[in-house]
């Protein structure tokens, strides 16, 4: 499967869950990026953070086949990094997302807003 349809199903594992503010960071042009795609969404508690990577990962392997490669973040549930060596998601609490700041700290992707559905 290739990354962009990847991330797609990334995106509704995350919207099954009520993730918000997903956002697609096509990382495809931008000189030595780690992966093609970074998917970043928001969770409002520890719970939903936990519930949305656990949706992720079932989509992903029910629609595409695939298992996390490495997962980070699962004790402190505050930023949950799922890379499936391609295309990364990244689900965080509200605030732990506007400190990082991943969106500006790629300002050469290409960002696609996700419509809350």
């Amino acid at each position: 499967m290739n990354s962009e349809a990847l991330s797609k199903i990334v995106v509704q594992g995350m919207q099954e869950k009520k993730a918000q503010d997903i956002t697609i960071l096509d990382l495809t042009d931008v000189k030595n990026a780690v992966a093609d795609y970074f998917v970043i969404c928001s969770a409002t508690s520890d719970t939903q953070v936990d519930s949305i990577s656990e949706s992720v990962e079932k989509f992903v392997y029910k629609q595409a086949d695939e298992d996390v490669w490495m997962k980070e973040g699962n004790n402190n549930k505050e930023w949950i990094l799922m890379d499936f060596v391609n295309v990364v998601a990244h689900i965080f609490k509200s605030e732990v997302r506007t400190r990082y700041n991943l969106e500006n700290l790629w300002g050469d992707a290409k960002v696609t807003e996700i419509e809350t559905v």
